[in-house]
C-alpha cells in the first residue's frame, strides 16, 4: 500500500544541517525496493528511494525525528532517528507485506508522477485472477484483446478507441526488453506477449497517451511496461486441465534459497517453465502447443551496485480455422466453429538474452544499463479473400521473419535540492539505441505447400533515440513534469517484389528520418486524497519500412501524435478509489503496410477525444468491487460525414468484476467484459458486434497447496472474437462479396488447476 504521511517532532537548533541516508529492501527476499516514499512526520516534501533501494534526506537541522516509509503491497514503517549537527546518519529498513486495504492507498506516486494509474494497477494486480499471458494485457485498464489465428498469434489490441492491430499504437515491454516489432512480416508494431509466463510477472506500470519520455515508438495511444519477479516467495508445481483437450503443466523453482553466488549479500535465482496444449473448441482441432522457459539472477554485488540476468525461451506451433465470412455460416456450408481452410495456422519462437547493471554514483545519481539481444522465428499461413484472387488454387499466403533484434539503453537519474527551500527536482538522462535485423518473406501457398513469392527481402532498421526529463516540485502541492526526446530512425530494405509485367522489381532503399517528442505535464495535490493532474505530450509510430523506402516521404515515415488530457486519481470516501480522465488525441496521415497484400495504403489523419473512467470500491473488509468505463470518439479528418468512421475502433468499452477474499484462503471473481458494435469500415455500412461475457473464478489457498477453477463466457453466448469487414470468395462464387468476416470467441469454457507449493 502507498501511504506515507509527515508529522514531525524535530528539536530544531540554529547548527549546520544534518543529514539521513538509508536503504529499504523487501523483508521476505533481501532485495532491494526502489519507490519506496521517505517522509520527515512534520515535515513538507520527502523523497522514494532509487532503483538501488536507497534513499537521501538532507538539510535537516539538529534534532529528534520520525521517519515514515511505505510502498504499494507493504505495511507502512516508522522510525525514530536522532541527529546532530553537521552529521550524516544512515537507516537501514525492511518492508513486509501487507494484505490489501483501500482505505491505506494513497494517489500520488512521487517517484513517477506520470504513473496516474499506479493505485489503480495495484489493486487490480492483488485481486484480479491471472490465467494466461492474454490475462496480463487485460490488467491494463480500458483495453481489450481479441485472437483471430489460433492461440499462438499476437493479440489484437484495441484501446482509447484504437484498434491498435497487433500493438501499432500501443508499446508494451517485459524487463526493459520490448515486445513490439518494426516492419514485422504480419503487421507494424508486433506484439506477441505469449512468451512471458504469468505467474511470473510482479508488476505493471500502465501509462495512457504520448505524455511520457522514455517511450518512443508506438506509445500513442500508451504503453504498458512489466516486470517480473526478482525472487520466489516459495517453490511451485501446477498442473490444469480444461475442456477441448486443455492442458497445462508449470514449475517455478527457487535455486538458490539461503545460498549464495557471487556475494555475501541477497541475492536471488529462478527458473521457471511452462508447457500448454489444446485442441480448442473449432471443429478441426487446433493441435496447439507452446513450451515457455525463464531463468532469472538478481543480486546485490557491492553496497553500490546490483546486476540482473535474464535468459528466455518460447517456441509455439498451431493449426487455425482463420476468419469465415457470415454467409459461409447462413447458406450452412461450415458451422460457426468450421474453417474453410484447415491448412492455416503456424509456428513461432523468440529467444531472450538480457544484462541489467544498476550502479550508485556519487551525488546520489544512479546510472542504469541494460543490454539485449533476441532471436525470433516466425511463420504464418493465413487465407483471408479465399478463392478471389486465385480460383484455382486459393489465395493462402505464408509470412516469414527471421530476425536479430539488438538493444542497450542507459538512464541517469539523480535528485537534488534547490533553493533555501528544498524543493527537489528529479533528473532522468536517457540514451538508447535498437537494431532490427530481419529477412522478411510474403509467399503464396496452398494447403502450406509454396507456389510463389509475392516479396521478400533483407530488413535493416535502426533506432537511436535520448530523452530528458524533469520534475520539479514547485510548491508542497504542485509538481510539474517537462521532458523533451529525440528520436532518429534508419530505415533500409533490400529485396524484390512480383510484379506482373517483369516478374520481380526491386524493393531497395534506404530513408533516414527524425522526430522530436516535447512533453509538458502537471500534478496537483489538492488533498491527501486528490490529485488532479493536466498532461501534455507529442509522440509517434513508425511506419514499415518497405512502405518508408519506397518514397513516401518524411510526412509518413513517422506520423505525429498529439495528445492532452486532464483527469484527478481521487478517494471520495476511504474504500473508493477513482481515476478518471478526459482526453483527446490526434495522429497524423499514417502509412499502413499491408503484410497480407504487401502493399501500402494511407489511412489519413485521425481524430478522437474520450473519457476514462475506473473505479475501485472495498465494500467490506473481504469483499471488492471494480470497473472500467471508456468512452472515445473518433473519426476520419477531411473525409465526408458519414464516410468517415475509423474502422473497427471502439466508442464504448466497459470491464469489472466482484471479488470475494477470505482469511481462509477461499477466494472467488465474477467478471465482465463488453465491447460496443461499431463500424468495420469507413461508411458504416458493415457493423462489428458487440457482445458481453461472463467469466468467474473460484480458487481455496492453503501454505503447502492451492486448488483453483475457472470458467469463461458463463451464459455460453454466441459472440465474435475479431471481427473484419473483408472482401472474400468461395470457391463456385462467381465474383467477390464485400461482408463481415469473423472468428468465434470461446463458447462456455471449464477448467481446474492443482498447485504444490514447496
Amino acid at each position: 500500500m502507498l501511504g506515507l504521511g509527515l508529522l514531525a517532532a524535530p528539536v530544531a537548533l540554529a547548527q549546520r544541517p544534518a543529514a539521513l541516508r538509508g536503504t529499504v529492501a523487501d523483508s521476505l527476499s533481501g532485495q532491494p525496493l526502489a519507490g519506496v516514499r521517505v517522509v520527515v512526520l512534520g515535515q513538507p516534501g520527502g523523497t522514494a528511494t532509487d532503483a538501488l533501494g536507497q534513499f537521501r534526506l538532507a538539510g535537516l537541522a539538529a534534532g529528534t525525528y520520525r521517519v515514515q516509509l511505505g510502498a504499494l503491497g507493504y505495511r507502512l514503517k516508522t522510525s525514530e532517528v536522532t541527529l546532530a549537527a553537521g552529521e550524516t546518519r544512515s537507516l537501514t529498513a525492511a518492508l513486509a507485506t501487507t494484505s490489501l486495504d483501500l482505505a491505506e492507498v494513497t494517489v500520488s506516486q512521487p517517484r513517477d508522477p506520470n504513473q496516474t494509474l499506479a493505485a489503480i494497477s495495484h489493486i487490480d494486480q492483488t485481486l484480479r485472477p491471472i490465467n494466461s499471458a492474454q490475462d496480463l494485457l487485460r490488467l491494463v485498464p480500458g483495453l481489450f484483446i481479441a485472437q483471430h489465428a489460433g492461440g499462438g498469434k499476437a493479440e489484437q489490441i484495441f484501446v482509447r478507441g484504437f484498434d491498435a492491430d497487433h500493438g501499432t499504437d500501443f508499446a508494451v515491454s517485459i524487463d526493459g526488453l520490448p515486445v513490439n516489432m518494426v516492419s514485422h512480416a504480419h503487421g507494424q508494431g508486433y506484439a506477441d506477449f505469449h512468451f512471458v509466463i504469468p505467474e511470473t510477472v510482479e508488476q505493471l506500470r500502465v501509462y495512457k497517451g504520448p505524455y511520457t519520455a522514455r517511450f518512443g515508438d508506438f506509445a500513442t495511444a500508451g504503453a504498458g511496461e512489466f516486470t517480473t519477479k526478482t525472487s520466489l516467495d516459495r517453490s511451485q508445481v501446477k498442473l490444469e486441465v480444461g475442456r477441448f483437450d486443455t492442458r497445462r503443466a508449470l514449475v517455478l523453482l527457487d535455486l538458490l534459497g539461503s545460498h549464495h553466488l557471487f556475494s555475501k549479500k541477497p541475492e536471488s535465482a529462478y527458473v521457471a517453465a511452462e508447457y500448454n496444449f489444446t485442441n480448442s473448441y473449432f471443429d478441426a482441432p487446433q493441435h496447439f502447443k507452446r513450451f515457455n522457459g525463464l531463468f532469472k539472477y538478481t543480486g546485490q554485488l557491492t553496497d553500490r551496485t546490483s546486476l540482473t540476468l535474464l535468459g528466455s525461451h518460447f517456441t509455439s506451433s498451431w493449426d487455425a480455422s482463420g476468419q469465415i465470412p457470415d454467409r459461409a455460416v447462413n447458406e450452412g456450408i461450415i458451422s460457426r466453429f468450421g474453417s474453410l481452410d484447415p491448412s492455416e495456422g503456424g509456428s513461432t519462437n523468440r529467444t531472450n538474452a538480457s544484462v541489467v547493471l544498476t550502479t550508485a554514483l556519487p551525488q546520489a545519481a544512479v546510472l542504469r544499463q541494460q543490454a539485449y539481444y533476441s532471436r525470433y522465428n516466425f511463420s504464418l499461413f493465413s487465407n483471408f479473400t479465399f478463392f478471389k484472387n486465385d480460383p484455382v488454387n486459393g489465395d493462402e499466403i505464408d509470412q516469414t521473419d527471421h530476425r536479430n533484434l539488438y538493444g542497450y539503453t542507459a538512464t541517469y537519474d539523480r535528485d537534488d535540492r534547490l533553493g533555501h527551500g528544498g524543493r527537489t527536482l528529479h533528473t532522468v538522462v536517457g540514451l538508447g539505441t535498437r537494431l532490427d535485423d530481419s529477412e522478411l518473406g510474403l509467399r503464396h501457398a496452398v494447403q502450406r505447400r509454396i507456389l510463389d513469392t509475392v516479396s521478400t527481402g533483407r530488413l535493416y532498421e535502426q533506432n537511436i533515440n535520448a530523452y530528458l526529463d524533469e520534475t520539479l516540485e514547485l510548491t508542497e502541492r504542485l509538481t510539474v513534469n517537462a521532458a523533451v526526446r529525440a528520436d532518429l530512425f534508419i530505415f533500409q530494405f533490400r529485396g524484390q517484389k512480383a510484379d506482373s509485367a517483369t516478374g520481380f522489381v526491386p524493393l531497395t532503399g534506404r530513408v533516414a528520418r527524425g522526430r522530436v517528442s516535447p512533453k509538458l505535464n502537471l500534478y496537483y495535490q489538492l488533498s491527501p486524497a486528490v490529485q488532479l493532474f493536466v498532461r501534455s505530450g507529442l509522440g509517434f509510430h513508425s511506419n514499415d519500412a518497405r512502405g518508408v523506402v519506397q518514397g513516401t516521404g518524411h510526412f509518413n515515415a513517422l506520423p505525429r501524435a498529439v495528445g492532452a488530457e486532464v483527469g484527478s486519481t481521487f478517494k471520495p470516501v476511504p474504500s473508493l478509489v477513482i481515476n478518471a480522465a478526459l482526453w483527446t488525441l490526434h495522429l497524423q496521415d499514417e502509412l499502413v503496410y499491408s503484410g497480407d497484400e504487401g502493399t501500402t495504403e494511407s489511412a489519413g489523419p485521425t481524430r478522437r477525444y474520450g473519457v476514462d473512467v475506473s473505479a475501485r470500491y472495498q465494500l467490506t473488509g473481504r469483499l471488492f468491487l471494480d470497473a472500467d468505463v471508456n468512452y472515445s470518439h473518433g473519426r476520419l479528418v477531411g473525409m465526408p460525414a458519414g464516410e468517415n468512421y475509423i474502422p473497427l475502433a471502439p466508442s464504448f468499452t466497459s470491464i469489472g468484476g466482484l471479488t470475494l477474499r477470505n482469511p481462509n484462503g477461499l477466494s472467488a471473481s465474477l467478471r465482465y467484459r463488453h465491447i460496443d458494435s461499431r463500424p468495420a469500415q469507413e461508411d458504416n455500412a458493415i457493423r462489428a458486434r458487440g457482445y458481453f461475457l461472463l467469466d468467474a473464478v473460484v480458487n481455496y489457498t492453503r501454505p503447502r497447496f492451492q486448488l483453483a477453477a475457472t470458467a469463461e463466457n458463463l451464459a455460453n453466448v454466441a459472440w465474435n472474437e475479431a471481427q473484419f469487414a473483408t472482401d472474400s470468395q468461395l470457391r463456385g462464387e462467381v465474383s467477390s462479396v464485400n461482408e463481415l468476416n469473423f472468428t468465434p470467441g470461446t463458447p462456455f469454457f471449464i477448467k481446474v488447476n492443482a498447485s504444490v507449493f514447496f
